[in-house]
C-alpha cells in the first residue's frame, strides 16, 4: 500500500537522478519532514529520505540588524549547535569564521585543524599562510574576504595531539545549517571549496578535486567554484603544474567578478 511519504521519496529520488542536490524547504515542509524524523527515533518504521539528513532540520535563528550582529548571532548559536554535540566525535571548542561580512568572495574550508583550534580561527596554520599567499596574489587580503569551514569543530581522534583528520558525511550535514545561514547572511557574489571534501560536503560532488575544479558549479545560485586545498600545495611545493591549476581556478574568481588582472598575473606559474 503507497503512502503520502512514499511519493515524496520518490520525487527526491528522482531529483537527485537528476543531479538535484538540494531543495528549498519552506516552514511547513520543514515541520513535515521533522515530525517524520521524531517518528523515525519513536520507533516507527518510516523513512526519512537519505537526502535530507536529520541534522539539516535543526532550526537556525538568526538576530541582528548589520550583517557583523547577525554573524555574532550565529556564532553564538554554533558554540552549542545540537546536532554536532550529538555526534560525540568532535572536539568542544567552535571555531566560526574570519574576514569581511560584506565580501564579494566566500572560502569554504571542511574543518579546523591543530593551530585553527588553538587559535578559534580557520586557516592560521601552514595552509592558513598559503591561503595569505594566493589572496596576496591575486591583490586582496584576508580582511576582504570571508573565510570559513564546513564543520566548526575539529574532528577528534583517540589520544589527539596535533594529528587531524578530515571530517565524515556525518559531521558536515551537522554543521551544513550554519554554513547555509552564513551564505545567506554574507551574500557573496562567488563560493570557493578548497578540497575534494568542502565541495562534497557543500555541494554534494564526488571524486577527484581534479574532475571538479575548472569549471562552475553553483550553490542555491550562487556561482561556486571547487579547487586544491592549500596544504595540497603543500605536499607539492615545487609541482608547478597543480599551483598553475589552482592560480587559473583562481584567474576564473576574478574574471567573474569583474577584478582587474594584469599580464603579471596571468603569467604566474607558466614556463
Amino acid at each position: 500500500m503507497s503512502r503520502p511519504v512514499d511519493a515524496v521519496i520518490d520525487y527526491l529520488e528522482s531529483l537527485r537522478s537528476r543531479g538535484g542536490t538540494h531543495i528549498l524547504l519552506d516552514d511547513e515542509a520543514r515541520d513535515g519532514l521533522r515530525e517524520l524524523y521524531e517518528r523515525a527515533r519513536g520507533g516507527a518504521r518510516q523513512r526519512v529520505p537519505s537526502v535530507v539528513p536529520a541534522e539539516a532540520l535543526a532550526d537556525v535563528v538568526i538576530h541582528g540588524a548589520t550583517r557583523t550582529e547577525q554573524l555574532e548571532s550565529l556564532s553564538r548559536q554554533a558554540e552549542n549547535w545540537p546536532p554536532a554535540k550529538r555526534l560525540a566525535t568532535l572536539r568542544t571548542q567552535m571555531v566560526f569564521s574570519t574576514g569581511n561580512p560584506e565580501a564579494r568572495i566566500m572560502f569554504v574550508g571542511e574543518a579546523p585543524g591543530y593551530e585553527e583550534e588553538k587559535l578559534a580561527e580557520p586557516f592560521v596554520g601552514p595552509a592558513g599562510q598559503k591561503l595569505n599567499d594566493i589572496l596576496k596574489a591575486m591583490g586582496v587580503s584576508r580582511a576582504d574576504v570571508y573565510i570559513t569551514n564546513l564543520v566548526k569543530f575539529r574532528p577528534a581522534v583517540p589520544k589527539q595531539a596535533t594529528n587531524n583528520r578530515k571530517p565524515d558525511a556525518h559531521e558536515m550535514a551537522s554543521c551544513l545549517p550554519l554554513v547555509r545561514a552564513e551564505i545567506a547572511i554574507v551574500k557573496p557574489e562567488c563560493i570557493v571549496a578548497l578540497g575534494g571534501t568542502a565541495a562534497e560536503g557543500l555541494l554534494g560532488l564526488a571524486g577527484a578535486v581534479a574532475s571538479m575544479r575548472d569549471k562552475w558549479h553553483a550553490f542555491e545560485g550562487i556561482p561556486a567554484r571547487v579547487t586544491f586545498h592549500p596544504s595540497y600545495l603543500l605536499r607539492n611545493e615545487n609541482n608547478n603544474h597543480v599551483k598553475r591549476q589552482l592560480w587559473e581556478d583562481m584567474l576564473e574568481v576574478m574574471s567573474l567578478l569583474g577584478m582587474r588582472i594584469s599580464d603579471k598575473q596571468r603569467g604566474y606559474f607558466l614556463k
